[in-house]
């Protein structure tokens, strides 16, 4: 069957007023992520990020639908309340972005074109003042990730996931100077150009060094593909791992991963890779943690992670300078 992006879309639309036909909670939904782009697949899949907007505060936040091996839809569930004031959606580094222009898919009530409005009023979204309150929020959330690792001696996967989303944190607060925030599968991929936009190109390397990633090569992630693969079916049949472990994403990730590893960038296949083999991991034991600790070790985490600690606790100076900077220069305080 031939996927494009229009199809795609048309499915997003089609899942929007049926699912609102038939919850009268639902007051509006809207299309984000991926699909608002160009080009939306990555190694041929791609995922259907829906938003839904309920009355009340709904029961499930978030939800996996299968359409095919290769596509599915990626449902979020949000409460009217989250959007009274929209306003102070501009200084959100998430949820600011996600509504300042998404593709409106259905709407009961008059709701989307208030809260837009509100949010672009005056054309300040993107100026220096509330550029700067949403990257120094994410750079306060990859202190607060930060700051439970500072007197760990080794990299378990509960510790190793503190350490992604300390640096998921961090390298949000450098794309979001020039642009919106980046995600899972992309954002190595997208990283250089986000550190050239604001004349750091160091801080890529910095991330890739961080990563242990400096001098990966495809072949050494190929090579752990079988494992990361085992890893992730099991893992998806525990009742207590992430829920993005799901056998419903996994050609999503393992078709990425591998697209990457092929192009010009390969070090940009690690971060999917090793963010959802280390979700994994908190949940196995035996050899198949054994695999995912030699990898880990390989990297250069295991008895050296203090160090890698450290090194974050650089990296995340370097970015505080970098928006005092910023700030200095617009005449912000």
């Amino acid at each position: 069957m031939r996927v494009t992006r229009d199809s795609l879309i048309r499915i997003a639309k089609e899942t929007a007023q049926e699912r609102a036909y038939n919850d009268p909670e639902i007051i509006a939904a809207y299309l984000s992520g991926s699909l608002l782009n160009v080009e939306p697949m990555l190694g041929g899949t791609a995922d259907i990020d829906i938003v839904f907007v309920y009355k009340s505060q709904p029961t499930k936040g978030r939800e996996f639908v299968k359409l095919s091996p290769d596509f599915h839809l990626d449902i979020t569930r949000r409460a009217k309340d989250e959007f009274k004031n929209p306003r102070e959606l501009r200084g959100d580094p998430w949820l600011g972005y996600e509504m300042y222009d998404p593709m409106l898919l259905y709407e009961r009530e008059k709701f989307f074109d208030f809260v837009q409005a509100s949010l672009r009023a005056g054309f300040e979204f993107e100026q220096p003042p509330l550029m700067l309150q949403r990257c120094r929020k994410l750079l306060k959330q990859a202190r607060q990730a930060w700051a439970e690792l500072t007197e760990v001696e080794l990299a378990a996967p509960l510790e190793l996931q503190n350490f992604l989303s300390a640096l998921f944190y961090a390298l949000n607060a450098i794309a979001e100077i020039s642009g919106e925030p980046l995600y899972e599968r992309r954002i190595l991929l997208e990283l250089p150009f986000r550190a050239e936009a604001v004349q750091k190109p160091g801080l890529a390397i910095g991330a890739y060094g961080l990563l242990g990633a400096n001098q990966l090569t495809a072949e050494q992630i190929n090579r752990w593909l079988g494992d990361w693969k085992t890893a992730f079916k099991l893992a998806s049949e525990k009742p207590n791992v992430d829920p993005r472990i799901t056998p419903i994403r996994l050609n999503y990730y393992e078709k990425a991963i591998r697209a990457l590893a092929e192009g010009e960038n390969p070090t940009a296949a690690l971060w999917p890779l090793l963010q959802t083999w280390t979700l994994s991991a908190a949940v196995l034991e035996g050899d198949h943690l054994n695999f995912w600790k030699n990898a880990v070790n390989e990297l250069g985490f295991g008895e050296n992670f203090s160090e890698r600690v450290e090194g974050l606790d650089h990296y995340l100076d370097e970015i505080e300078i970098l928006l005092e900077e910023i700030a200095a220069a617009n005449g912000v305080e």
